[in-house]
């Protein structure tokens, strides 16, 4: 698809001011140059052929918001994505905060939901799951509604099998699911402790304390100021001794966080003293 651009710099600007002002969705500290890219794609995909075009249908369309939020936020994951990582939750993470009674997990920005049934299913072989609350959140209602469904294609499964194994599985990846037809629906019991819930990192606060957040290519798409404001409400959504994991461009350094977290091994894991 070839590159076009319908929306300069100084429009992006004024859209994303409009969504703020009208909707409450505030995208104005995401990246420039990847939001740009990505609203310039909605108008190649939509054939708006004008900023004025593409800011008439957002003021005056409410239901074009979904169809906008949609786009604009990235939901690009895979299950056990990552494999070194998760193979250190297995094998590191999950048993020590299994030494608490209840164990309260928040994956933000969970996108499709693929992250949060490869833990899912590493909780349930550590015979963990039944006293696990996994909290998964994210802006997209679309992209949640997929997560919750538990309804992936059948021509990804021997990419996350390959990753399942990879990072320590103990079964035949197929047990967790059923074939149909192109797609499969993953096993009903992975999801019996999960809640799926819109929560906007930008504008919305903390809602729970919890042992582990999981917030993976998410502050890739923000600048440093976003960045530094998200961290610092995970901060305070993490119980003492909890765990952070970013993803594997995605960092604490430079950050106020820094002096008060301790790598794990070389993965995007910390823990907070």
């Amino acid at each position: 698809m070839a590159e076009i651009d319908v929306v300069s710099d100084d429009e992006v600007a004024i859209i994303l001011e409009d969504i703020a002002n009208c909707y409450g969705y505030d995208f104005t500290e995401y990246s420039k140059a990847s939001i740009k890219r990505r609203i310039n794609r909605l108008c190649l995909l939509d054939k708006h052929k004008s900023f004025a075009a593409l800011r008439h249908i957002i003021l005056k369309n409410n239901n074009y918001l979904n169809r906008f939020v949609e786009e604009i936020t990235v939901n690009v994951t895979e299950m056990f994505r990552d494999p070194g990582y998760y193979k250190v939750l297995r094998e590191e993470i999950i048993p020590q905060l299994a030494l608490n009674s209840h164990i309260k997990i928040w994956f933000a920005g969970c996108a499709t939901g693929e992250e949060v049934y490869s833990l899912a299913i590493i909780l349930y072989e550590l015979g963990l799951i039944h006293k696990c609350m996994l909290y998964a959140t994210d802006i997209n209602p679309t992209v949640l509604q997929k997560a919750k469904s538990g309804i992936f294609p059948i021509s990804q499964m021997k990419l996350y099998s390959e990753n399942y194994m990879a990072c320590g599985g103990k079964n035949d990846f197929s047990s967790y699911y059923t074939a149909n037809y192109d797609c499969v629906v993953l096993r009903d019991d992975l999801k019996l402790n999960t809640i799926f819930a819109t929560h906007n990192l930008v504008t919305d606060s903390s809602f729970n304390e919890f042992q582990l957040i999981i917030c993976r290519n998410v502050l890739i798409y923000f600048n440093k100021s976003l960045q530094d404001y998200v961290l610092n409400l995970i901060d305070n959504s993490l119980e003492k001794f909890g765990y952070l994991a970013l993803g594997s461009k995605e960092t604490i350094r430079f950050s106020s966080l820094d002096n008060r977290y301790k790598q794990i091994r070389n993965e995007k894991i910390w823990r907070k003293n």
